[in-house]
């Protein structure tokens, strides 16, 4: 499978004025639309007391799933050095996969905190991951918004920061992804209204399937969040069928969230994130054969 090559275009869109727009060529067959996530995998690819080094991640993904895509978590790097950033890519140059975005939680600090010495950490160490999506060629990463204790989430204070983490990717051709994770920090409907404030098209959505469903406010919540989300949605997405919290299980309908996909025009990719209890091999298994049958 060769790489995909990403590059910038002018449009004049939503986002407010004629402004570089990322233009990414996506593949259309279903499967090549397909990543496996390695967070389901964390036991395994713990880089402290794991049995599979990150490295070995992209063969494992080719010969178990069929799938050429991957999505490392930004805690199983051992490493971000040129050096070990250099032997991962060989790593998928060698297997034919490729990167289809980091998810980034390391980031020390908040976009939105009121103490601007944090916000400017936040900015500073999401720009290093920009760095090593750059180096390993993924199109973008996705960062976490952590929470501030005793503080609502602004939107200002977030639509600002990222805003120039959006900046810096654009000046590298890397999309900045804001992910419907953290119940506290991320409702789906708060970070469209930090898209919406940023007005950059390279700050953009990364719909997770199940993850509003975490909020308690039923399924009918959970596919609306989704809805808005895939429609600020560009490069990846996240699929899952069930998830589980504190002993609670809460299911969507795959194929539903599928269509809410399509009917957005949504041509990015969709990365496989069994988390539920069980076999995360067996469970990704059964979730890339739901994708197919939806995508086909």
């Amino acid at each position: 499978m060769k790489r995909r090559e990403f590059l910038g275009l002018v449009a004049v869109s939503a986002f407010g004025s004629e402004t570089a727009a990322p233009a990414i060529q996506f593949p259309t067959a279903p499967r090549d639309r397909l990543a496996v996530a390695s967070y389901p995998f964390r036991k395994d690819v713990d880089p402290r007391k794991g049995k599979m080094k990150l490295v070995d991640f992209p063969k494992m993904v080719v010969d178990r799933f069929r799938v050429f895509g991957i999505e490392p978590l930004d805690e199983h790097f051992p490493s971000t050095d040129a050096a070990y950033l250099d032997e991962f890519r060989k790593a998928l140059d060698a297997t034919g996969t490729h990167v289809v975005d980091i998810p980034v939680g390391r980031l020390h600090g908040s976009f939105y905190d009121p103490d601007e010495a944090k916000r400017k950490t936040a900015i500073e160490n999401a720009n290093k991951w920009v760095d090593v999506a750059v180096a390993i060629g993924s199109p973008g990463i996705r960062v976490h918004v952590q929470a501030v204790r005793g503080m609502k989430p602004d939107v200002d204070l977030a639509a600002g920061s990222l805003r120039q983490v959006a900046d810096y990717g654009q000046k590298k051709n890397i999309v900045i992804n804001l992910e419907n994770d953290d119940p506290a920090s991320e409702d789906a409907f708060y970070l469209v209204d930090v898209m919406d404030r940023a007005k950059t098209p390279w700050l953009r959505g990364l719909p997770d399937f199940c993850n509003s469903m975490l909020l308690n406010k039923g399924e009918d919540y959970n596919y609306r969040a989704v809805t808005a989300m895939f429609q600020h949605a560009y490069t990846i997405s996240h699929v899952k069928e069930i998830e589980t919290d504190n002993g609670k299980l809460y299911r969507v309908d795959l194929d539903k969230t599928f269509a809410i996909a399509k009917q957005a025009g949504y041509q990015g990719y969709f990365s496989i994130e069994w988390d539920s209890d069980g076999d995360p091999y067996e469970g990704t298994t059964h979730l890339i054969a739901g994708a197919l049958r939806a995508l086909g």
